[in-house]
């Protein structure tokens, strides 16, 4: 009987036994953090700024001359060709003024070729023959003036353009300067968006600098504009109230589908070079700080911020705080405090990357 409960007892034994070190065994298991390091490679971020459309001639219209507007040869939002006449001030002051003008030059040269006639004859002086030259420039001269004046009743197209809406009608009493319309030049347009300061510096100071930066325009409808734009001016100063720098890109207009006064969003992309790469589950946040738990050599675990310079779809590109060789923790962040050792299970970065489905290229 002694012998059957002795063999029960080491029974039980090994069975208690053999249960700790299977739970142990597990405990050890869940307890193993996947930990990886920052994927360091050449890669780009595609940005969005929003932006304002402009014609890249945009002008008004004015009456140069005081008078009625006789007649309106144009219509809103009519495409007008360079040179076409659009509107006609009533010309009869001014075509008498050229009259009396003209008049008054014939007179001036028939004087001159009497005094030339005296002059040969030694009859007036030299003097006089000056002077009768003097008033006959003068006289032309006055012709000249008034058939500028009598021109500026026939306003018309300086360029070819689209016209705007119009702001007086047939039989109104135009005062000199009063506007008449707006007319757009919209063969190309300039888009004019702002650059946040960092942004700026990263792409004044890029290797491809020098080159003309391709960009894209996403318009209004959330569709992207069929023609890409060419970055070509930065404007000299910063906005101090915003801390951005306007860039103007100039989008070719081929179909005239942008006008004056539109908005969208300029789409550019911005390379980063040999960029440090993590997922943005690695991170968490304290008081508007990033942190990441990096692993030293004894298995600690370390709290250290980190800067982000752009952002990606489940990832961000480190720009301080990590260096390639440093070892993150990748799961398990709320599980660990601020130096606590770990045991941890390495997995590579690319396989990482490629595990939450996304490109970093």
């Amino acid at each position: 009987m002694n012998k059957k409960i002795l063999m029960l007892v080491t029974i039980c034994t090994i069975v208690l036994q053999i249960s700790c070190h299977q739970e142990k065994k597990e405990k050890e298991q869940e307890t193993k953090f996947t930990v990886t390091k920052p994927l360091k490679k050449d890669t780009a971020i595609t940005k969005d700024y929003v932006a304002q459309i402009h014609s890249v001639r945009h002008i008004e219209l004015r009456a140069l001359e005081r008078g009625y507007l006789q007649k309106i040869s144009v219509d809103e939002g009519q495409t007008v060709k360079k040179g076409q006449k659009m509107f006609q001030i009533m010309p009869n002051v001014y075509q008498a003024d050229l009259q009396k003008a003209e008049a008054e030059a014939k007179v001036a040269e028939i004087e001159l070729k009497n005094t030339q006639l005296l002059t040969d004859s030694k009859v007036v002086s030299e003097n006089e023959l000056a002077m009768a030259k003097a008033s006959f420039d003068k006289a032309k001269a006055e012709v000249s003036l008034a058939n500028t004046h009598l021109g500026f009743t026939d306003i018309r197209a300086p360029f070819d353009g689209m016209m705007d809406h119009l702001h007086v009608r047939e039989g109104s009493l135009l005062d000199e300067g009063e506007l008449l319309t707006t007319l757009s030049d919209n063969s190309k347009m300039w888009v004019y968006f702002n650059v946040p300061e960092a942004e700026y510096l990263d792409y004044i100071m890029s290797a491809d600098k020098d080159s003309k930066k391709e960009v894209e325009l996403l318009m209004a409808n959330n569709k992207k504009f069929n023609q890409k734009g060419i970055v070509e001016v930065i404007e000299g100063e910063f906005n101090n109230e915003t801390g951005n720098i306007a860039f103007r890109a100039t989008f070719p207009n081929p179909d005239r589908i942008l006008r004056h006064g539109e908005t969208g969003s300029v789409i550019m992309t911005l390379p980063f070079k040999d960029a440090l790469i993590i997922p943005q589950k690695a991170t968490f946040e304290i008081l508007d700080k990033k942190y990441v738990f990096v692993i030293d050599k004894d298995n600690v675990v370390k709290q250290r911020e980190i800067f982000v310079a752009a952002e990606l779809p489940h990832l961000f590109v480190i720009s301080k705080g990590l260096k390639s060789d440093d070892i993150i923790l990748l799961d398990g962040i709320r599980m660990v405090k601020n130096n606590e050792k770990i045991s941890t299970e390495f997995v590579e970065p690319n396989e990482v990357i490629s595990k939450l489905a996304v490109y970093a290229e």
